[in-house]
Formats: structure tokens, sequence, C-alpha cells
């Protein structure tokens, strides 16, 4: 095979050369859009089951949330392992499924599933499946230092719930936007018993009111003059003077207000953990991605995105700051990698020209590395692999492969050529038919010695 493959070579010299170009620029243009990450896609497909049931110590959220809902997945087609984790409030659930299971066929049997345990679970109790995240976590972080001289915790979270993580939501790629620290902002009434005792206003009376703040209801249809008409009540509201106006009950034809019982007020949720930068409070945000994204292109994506967003930041708050970026990781190992081929490249080719003395043969060899490496971006794009620490590893161990292959058969064929020339001009034999015998001659033991090299690495 060997023989017929180098006999066809050399006899459509002007074809290979073409054929090289063109796989060498298609190569190129794409390994320009070639994926770039720290890793492989290496997780199996895993569906993550989050559940928050306030209140609970870590025994009831075990034996009331999480035990019934790991026998219910366990019975799941192609599910390998249901791994779990209950503490207080907190229930985490983990879906492993086998490699052959696609991740959204699974997410569907899991939904599925939780829509059959509604009745099951506590009131109040509802499980939520998380994004589909990488195996790498968060590839940035992103940090808003807060200025308690010109703003508030609560007016910074507020900014980064409802307008920075809504924008980084929306770019392509992203998974999940967690932010932490500052406060947020909830509604506080701290009830007055004496006075509820002196105005006849039970604790239920109270919590029933509650509940129904802030609501919109449907009183039905209106038919007049053959038209129908759409009764509503439309008490949604975020402001607190609703609130504290809000009627619990009348009392000598008088209504009993909230504001007359209680202490109606904006104030922080209780906090479970902080965050901080530089000695300083901060809002933090953990970015992210989906296992198929680029992370180099992701980023430079979520950088454009906040840079748009500090032309139009509130007063008195601070522009955000990125704290981590996976993506320095990965573009040092490519410039890292960049740099071992053209040294090892300017190496190879000084080392060339001095022991075989002439330019041509030198260049022969350097043209292993270009070549192989614009076609091993195809065989990447076929196989559907990505640019990162590993391949890029395993590309600088084959770069050395292959010149020192290279090397040995244009360094036998160089050789040989010199032998034929000082021979008797009716002994010599055709330049072709010389490397062809010359290759030949080298080619079983390049192959064994790069078939172990292959098994070994």
């Amino acid at each position: 095979m060997f023989k017929w493959l180098l006999e066809s070579s050399l006899a459509n010299r002007l074809l290979v050369l073409i054929a090289a170009g063109v796989l060498m620029a298609y190569g190129a243009f794409t390994l320009s859009r070639t994926p770039v990450d720290v890793f492989p896609d290496l997780n199996k497909p895993t569906v993550t089951l989050m559940t928050e049931a306030g209140g609970m110590a870590a025994e009831e959220v075990e034996q009331l949330i999480t035990f019934p809902l790991e026998t219910t997945m366990n019975g799941l087609p192609g599910v390998e392992s249901v791994r779990s984790t209950s503490s207080a409030g907190l229930s985490f659930i983990y879906v492993t499924f086998d490699w052959s299971t696609d991740i959204f066929r699974a997410r569907q049997m899991v939904s599925e599933r939780l829509s059959s345990m509604e009745e099951g679970l506590p009131a109040g109790v509802t499980p939520r499946m998380g994004p589909i995240s990488s195996i790498m976590g968060e590839i940035m972080q992103v940090a808003i230092p807060i200025d308690v001289q010109r703003t508030t915790p609560m007016a910074v979270r507020e900014y980064a719930d409802w307008v920075l993580r809504p924008r980084l939501l929306a770019i392509a790629g992203v998974a999940q936007v967690i932010p932490i620290g500052g406060e947020v902002r909830q509604f506080q009434v701290q009830p007055n018993t004496a006075r509820m005792a002196e105005l006849g206003i039970t604790h239920d009376q109270l919590t029933g009111a509650l509940k129904g703040f802030s609501s919109n209801t449907s009183g039905g249809f209106l038919e007049l003059n053959g038209r129908e008409y759409l009764i509503r009540h439309l008490g949604r509201t975020s402001r607190l003077e609703d609130l504290q106006n809000l009627a619990l009950a009348a009392k000598n034809g008088q209504p009993v207000l909230l504001r007359q019982v209680a202490e109606v007020t904006f104030a922080a949720a209780l906090k479970r953990g902080d965050a901080g930068f530089e000695g300083k409070p901060a809002v933090i945000l953990g970015i992210q991605k989906q296992p198929t994204a680029d992370t180099i292109a992701l980023t430079r994506s979520i950088e454009s995105a906040l840079g748009d967003l500090k032309k139009s930041l509130p007063e008195g708050m601070e522009a955000p700051r990125v704290t981590f970026r996976q993506a320095s990781f990965i573009e040092a190992s490519v410039t890292t990698l960049q740099g071992k081929l053209m040294g090892a490249s300017v190496f190879v080719a000084v080392i060339l020209f001095v022991f075989l003395g002439t330019l041509r043969p030198t260049v022969i060899a350097l043209t292993a590395i270009p070549v192989s490496i614009f076609i091993t971006a195809l065989v990447f794009k076929y196989f559907g692999l990505s640019i990162n620490t590993m391949t890029l590893g395993g590309l600088a161990i084959a770069i050395g492969g292959l010149v020192d292959d290279a090397v040995v058969d244009v360094e036998n064929v160089l050789r040989r050529l010199k032998m034929d020339r000082a021979k008797h001009p009716h002994h010599r034999l055709h330049p072709i038919e010389v490397v062809k015998l010359a290759s030949m001659e080298v080619r079983s033991g390049i192959l064994y010695a790069t078939a172990i090299i292959v098994l070994v690495f």
C-alpha cells in the first residue's frame, strides 16, 4: 500500500501539491473557527435538580424531598447513578445518564417524572432543573464594588439582578449567571400584637391579606349590547404605600389598614453568605457556559456586553470588573504552543541546514509542520473536537515525531541522490526512482517508530 501511495504521489506531483495547498487553506479556515476550551467535554449527560425548602432541617429535607425524588429518578431508562446532597433548606440531586443518552431527551424524561411528583412533595416545594452547563463551571466572575458613600448594597444588587444578569443571559452560550452579595430588597412587615388585639385583627387575617396582596384577579365576563367584556381586578403593584394601605378588615364601618397594626418597610432579605472585592462589599456574578460554547469567543462577547453597559450605569455605581477570566489560561496555552512551534521550526531549520548543507531539504522537512497542523484541524471538525490543553499537548508531542520522520526521510533521499551521482552515467537511476527507493528503504522503520509513539502517548 505504501509503495502504491508513494508511486502515485511521485507520478502526480503537481496534483499532490495542489491538493496539499487546498487542504492547508481549508484547514486554516477551519482552525480559526474551531471551539477553544480548557478541557474537552468529559462529563456524562447529567441533569441537576435543585429544591429549596425554607425552614426545613437537613433530616426533613432528606426524608420528605430528596429520598422521594431519588426513588423516582432511579427508574428512568439510561440512568447510571443518582447522587444527592441534603442540607438545611436545600436539596441537590444529580441524575447521571449513560453516554448514549441525548441530554435534551434526558431532561425531558426528568421533567415528566417531576410533573408526576407534585402531589408527593410538601406544599410550596417545587424542584427545578439546573441549566445545561459545562464541566469547567464558571468561565468568568464579574464584581461590582459597592461604595456605601455613593450608593446602597440594595441598589447594586437590584442592578445586578434586573439589568446585568438578563443582559448576560441573552448572550448565546451562557448557561447561567449567579449573583451573590449585596442586599435583596423585600417587603418587611413587623406586626404590633398589642395594636392587633386592640383592633381585633387575628394573625390569620393578617396572613391571608398579605398572601393576596399585589395580584390581578378575574371577575368573569359582562355581556352588553351583544359584546363580551372581560372584568379584571388590577392589584399588582410594588409600591410600599400600597402595601401600607392594605385593608385587613372593617371595624365600625371603617377599614383597618395594615399600617395601623404593623410597621411596613423595605428591608434586606436574610443573607446566607456575602461577597467582597478589594476590601469593599460587592456583588459578584459567576458566569457559567454551555458545554459546546467556545470559551474565548464567549468571553469576548461578555466583555463587549459589559463595555456597552458601562455607558448607562446608574449614578454612584462603579463599573463591573472582571475578577476571574478562564480564557486567559487558554490564551496563554495557545501562545505557549505557538512559541514552541516557532522555536522548534527555527531550531530544526538551523540543524538541518548545518548538517545537510543545503536549503531545499530544510524547506521540505519544515513543510511537514504546517501541513500536518492544518489537516489536523479538519480531523477535529469531523470528530467534533475542540482545541484544549489535551489536544494542544498531543500536538506538541506529534510535532516532534512528524519532524523526526520528515528529517529521516529527507536525509536518506539526499544521501541516496549523492550516491547515485557518484556512479557512472550509464548506471545512474532517474531521480524519481532514487527518491522512491530511498523512501521505501526507511518507510517501515518510520512507521514502526511512529506507531510506538502513538501507543505510548
